[in-house]
């Protein structure tokens, strides 16, 4: 059976203009930082999907310019079908996007926050109360469903954000470091769900600098290097011989000595 295509990168630029004060953590003269560099990758249906780099490898700008939460410079992606330069909208409505960056207002309830993004996006109240009543025991949320954000631990904060991001029920959910800062059971239980994601068909895009949530996850990875994808390939071809480790630490290296060469 051939794989249906459902995510296309092609060429994304994207360049930041650095402050005195970024100069000065980035260790350069420099004005401009080039955060992704002609970036091209292609997503199956079905599939979880890998970006691995060390911090400040890109990731996350990729990331945001998926989800149209920041203009590309130069290039484009297609979100099963849907451009992210010209169809912004259309893609909003096909993706789910989870980012630690997602703060949830401290004085609304899990309840009140998921009636407003269902409406938000355009969801009849059925519809609502049926996704709510399907997530919120599925992440066993029910208990805090009238408690503050305010009031809520961050195992429990985190899991609000994912339920929101997929309310929608949509075809594509990216996940920006989906497992960052959570303890070991919470962390389980968004690792399984994105699991389970696949095996429904949906497509998973995530981006993580650790290697044994790659392994447990994805079909295939993208290793993120200063913007440029240095490799993109099924796991299992990239760690026939090595551990996934060992393989990324010896590209750093060769992708470093190239550069400073």
């Amino acid at each position: 059976m051939e794989e249906r295509e459902i995510l296309t990168v092609r060429d994304l630029c994207k360049t930041f203009t650095l402050s005195k004060r970024q100069q000065k953590i980035e260790k350069t003269h420099e004005k401009k930082k080039k955060a992704v560099d002609h970036l091209s990758f292609t997503a199956y249906e079905g599939e979880i999907f890998g970006l691995l780099g060390p911090n400040g490898a890109g990731k996350t700008t990729t990331l945001r310019m998926l989800a149209t939460l920041i203009r590309p410079d130069s290039g484009d992606a297609w979100m099963d079908g849907a451009s992210i330069v010209t169809q912004p909208e259309l893609v909003r409505r096909k993706i789910g996007f989870l980012t630690s960056e997602l703060k949830l207002e401290d004085f609304f309830t899990p309840n009140q926050l998921f009636q407003f993004f269902g409406e938000l996006h355009q969801m009849s109240r059925q519809q609502i109360e049926q996704r709510r009543a399907e997530l919120f025991e599925r992440f066993g949320i029910g208990a805090f469903a009238e408690v503050k954000v305010a009031n809520l631990s961050t195992g429990m904060k985190q899991k609000v954000s994912i339920v929101i991001s997929i309310l929608h029920d949509p075809s594509i959910i990216i996940f920006d470091e989906p497992t960052n800062g959570l303890d070991v059971l919470t962390a389980k239980t968004v690792t399984d769900f994105l699991l389970e994601l696949r095996t429904q068909g949906r497509t998973v895009i995530v981006s993580t600098h650790i290697f044994s949530l790659v392994e447990k996850l994805c079909d295939r990875v993208g290793i993120l290097i200063n913007g440029q994808m240095i490799v993109c390939e099924p796991l299992a071809e990239l760690t026939k011989e090595k551990c996934l480790e060992d393989v990324f630490f010896d590209i750093y290296q060769k992708a470093a000595g190239e550069q400073n060469g």
